[in-house]
């Protein structure tokens, strides 16, 4: 009967691995994802050329390196969503660490590129925004703690993932970047929320963010004027908001074509934080909702999978990344269009970005394994297990 009502693939322990992960992967969400990124590769032949251009590059080169990063990602999801919730959990955790001391050093080690963040490690070929890696690990991380809070006898979990979300918040706003900082409060937040949080609690958090951002905004210069940028009446013509709003009303229904935006030659992120712009001004409205339905998409079948999921770790963590997956969309999208301040956030799987692509895949191969189908047995047995 279980089977009947959850539609549960029922799989045999001496099924070959690859007919095993094929039948129970979320094969439209796998397909979205690709999409996603071939989105990315055609939007990186019009966005990419000016930049490559003004610094000294063949004309492609950063389509060509956004292949490179996106296989590896594309590759990586598969390798992870053939892993068991146990080996995410683990792996997970030992990320989580790894991930929290690479942030840490960042004021030691770390390069901000001249952009007034020290984000970034320079490896010569290449940079690493451990940030990024953070927040997936974290995800993973939270959700353990929190279940495992819900065992009876089961340690203070969602006392002690609070206190390191408030270290980690910490650590993020020292760089400063007060956009991955509200990632991971919301990642927490989320978690929290569908763990049974305290209505009360949640409004305590909410207020100390609250007064977090209203000191964000006294003590950084950088906050304050994107902060003020996003509240003015007036759009600069030549701001990155202005040039993003132009190329979007020129767009129109079906874009100026191929290779016709201008707005790439203008915007110094039109390949990164702002290619929606670029998929506005070329494409038009057709491309920006198809984009939008992708991600919807793989937010709806995630959540609609979870609901169904009995074990407590990996319906927390699917929802978490699920919903860091949609909301950095969501802002992405939403600062083009002035909806939200200007924030340094790339949409995933569309702009170019070797650590987000990558660190993005990781996401999404976990997530996968949390939305797997698979024999989850009667919800009495279930809750009897944890009774006893």
């Amino acid at each position: 009967m279980t089977e009947m009502a959850h539609g549960t693939v029922v799989v045999h322990t001496g099924d070959a691995v690859i007919p095993r992960w094929w039948s129970t992967i979320d094969r439209v969400t796998l397909g979205c994802v690709f999409a996603l990124f071939a989105i990315g590769i055609l939007l990186g032949f019009a966005a990419s050329p000016p930049l490559a251009e003004s610094n000294g590059h063949e004309p492609f080169h950063y389509v060509i390196r956004q292949a490179f990063f996106g296989g590896i990602a594309l590759n990586v999801i598969i390798l992870v969503s053939m892993m068991s919730p146990l080996a995410v959990r683990r792996w997970g955790v030992i990320g989580f660490a790894f991930a929290v001391l690479a942030v840490a050093m960042l004021p030691v080690f770390g390069t901000d590129y001249g952009m007034g963040a020290t984000r970034w490690y320079s490896l010569g070929f290449a940079s690493l925004q451990p940030s990024e890696f953070l927040k997936p690990v974290f995800v993973v991380f939270t959700a353990w703690m929190m279940a495992a809070s819900q065992e009876v006898a089961g340690p203070p979990g969602k006392t002690f993932s609070l206190i390191v979300t408030v270290l980690l918040v910490g650590c993020l706003a020292l760089q400063p970047d007060f956009g991955q900082a509200a990632l991971v409060i919301f990642a927490w937040m989320v978690i929290y929320f569908v763990a049974g949080a305290p209505m009360l609690v949640l409004a305590i958090v909410i207020g100390a963010v609250g007064l977090f951002g209203v000191f964000a905004y006294s003590a950084s210069e950088h906050f304050r004027r994107r902060i003020d940028g996003f509240l003015s009446d007036e759009v600069g013509e030549n701001t990155q908001l202005g040039y993003a709003t132009d190329a979007i009303r020129e767009g129109g229904l079906f874009g100026t074509g191929l290779g016709e935006g201008s707005v790439k030659w203008t915007l110094p992120d039109a390949h990164t934080d702002f290619i929606i712009a670029v998929a506005a001004e070329e494409y038009g409205l057709v491309l920006v909702l198809v984009i939008i339905a992708l991600y919807l998409t793989i937010a709806l079948r995630s959540f609609s999978r979870l609901m169904k999921e009995r074990d407590p770790f990996a319906r927390l963590a699917g929802t978490g990344l699920v919903s860091l997956l949609a909301l950095q969309a969501f802002i992405n999208m939403g600062v083009a269009v002035r909806l939200l301040p200007a924030k340094g956030m790339t949409l995933p799987f569309v702009s170019y970005g070797g650590s987000s692509l990558i660190a993005t895949g990781i996401a999404v191969g976990m997530l996968l394994v949390f939305t797997r189908t698979r024999p989850q047995g009667d919800i009495a047995d279930h809750l009897l297990s944890r009774q006893r």
